[in-house]
């Protein structure tokens, strides 16, 4: 009960700054043809009984009642420094929550990368960090290509997508709708794609995928902008990125069109309760479901243990997704989860599939 009546006036604060921030004559919508999953006004999920839309009510009703697990501050951070390239193999290292740093054939692409203490569209309210990101802002090594998945505050965290534009000068692969948020902030080295688009970028094939999720940074902008995966094709296979998702037909899409990964990201926390969350964020059960519909050769855990953004608590994703694999026999090692700025390599041959990069 302590925790409902703590968290209601917080609750309020945020949909109050999230209501001011842009006034409903100034949002700019996109411009752009009809399709299967864009109306001419907004898009939508696919099938569309699939879309996540909550109505105030529910918020506020999930907000003010909700029993989060328990949270607390940790120090279990690797602290990793990469090397400047990886020229041969794939090395990830999870940052944390959905920032990963891919390095392979001489490029280094990030993630959804957020390095603000909390994910909000303000700084005295909001998730805030109950972990260190894994590699310290200043190790990181030049930094080309940006995947952001949508425009949610822990995925699109503005302050991060400055300081990256101001201090490396990436390319930032946004889905569609999204480019003007970084417009606003003087950013323009930005690539707007569509689900199924390709992008090469230096040798790189980028394509665009679909996610079951939707998007919103104001009370006036609910689904003016497109949310997405990615597959990065690379000398070792290609490399998924779902960045947040709930389960649909896209994962089985993704296996025909693109093929079967040599490593999927995957989240795997922020899925309670189900009645809010099932539709936007799959759980522990469901991922190793996705695991297995896209046919990965591995998959890595994403989206746990930093930011409370559900009522899971802080370990109960891992855990659950532990058992969820012990329920099916699949190995544990073929669904990796990592510690927070742990590195692996990954080869073409190694039937082994990983092997540990910590220092």
């Amino acid at each position: 009960m302590i925790v409902r009546w703590l968290l209601a006036p917080v609750a309020v604060i945020l949909l109050v700054s999230v209501a001011l921030a842009v006034p409903r004559f100034f949002v700019e919508r996109y411009d752009g043809p009809v399709s299967a999953h864009f109306d001419g006004k907004r898009f939508h999920n696919v099938p569309r009984s699939h879309d996540v839309d909550k109505s105030l009510f529910q918020v506020m009703r999930w907000l003010t009642t909700r029993e989060p697990g328990p949270w607390t501050q940790r120090k279990d951070v690797f602290f990793y420094t990469p090397p400047a390239r990886v020229s041969e193999n794939l090395r990830v290292t999870f940052v944390n929550h959905s920032t990963v740093l891919l390095q392979v054939d001489g490029l280094n692409i990030l993630t959804d990368p957020i390095w603000s203490e909390r994910a909000s569209p303000v700084g005295f309210a909001g998730p805030r960090r109950f972990r260190e990101p894994g590699i310290r802002f200043d190790n990181l090594p030049p930094i080309d290509v940006v995947l952001i998945s949508h425009n949610h505050y822990d995925h699109l965290d503005m302050q991060t997508i400055r300081r990256l534009a101001q201090e490396h000068d990436p390319l930032f692969v946004v889905p569609l709708g999204n480019h003007r948020y970084l417009a606003e902030n003087g950013i323009d080295r930005v690539s707007e794609v569509d689900w199924w688009d390709e992008l090469a970028v230096d040798g790189a094939v980028i394509h665009a995928v679909p996610a079951q999720h939707w998007s919103r940074r104001t009370a006036y902008d609910t689904n003016l902008a497109l949310w997405a995966g990615y597959v990065v094709e690379t000398s070792v296979g290609p490399v998924y990125f779902a960045g947040d998702t709930g389960m649909g037909p896209h994962f089985e899409a993704i296996r025909s069109r693109l093929g079967e990964p040599r490593l999927a990201l995957l989240p795997i926390g922020a899925y309670l309760p189900r009645w809010f969350m099932s539709t936007q964020h799959i759980d522990p059960t469901e991922a190793v479901s996705a695991h297995a519909l896209l046919g990965a050769r591995q998959s890595m855990a994403i989206h746990f243990g930093t930011f409370m953004l559900g009522d899971d608590g802080q370990n109960q994703p891992a855990t659950e997704l532990g058992l969820a694999l012990r329920a099916v026999d699949v190995p544990r090692n073929a669904f990796w989860i990592p510690g927070h700025g742990e590195s692996r390599l990954f080869t073409a041959q190694d039937e082994r599939l990983t092997r540990l990069v910590t220092r």
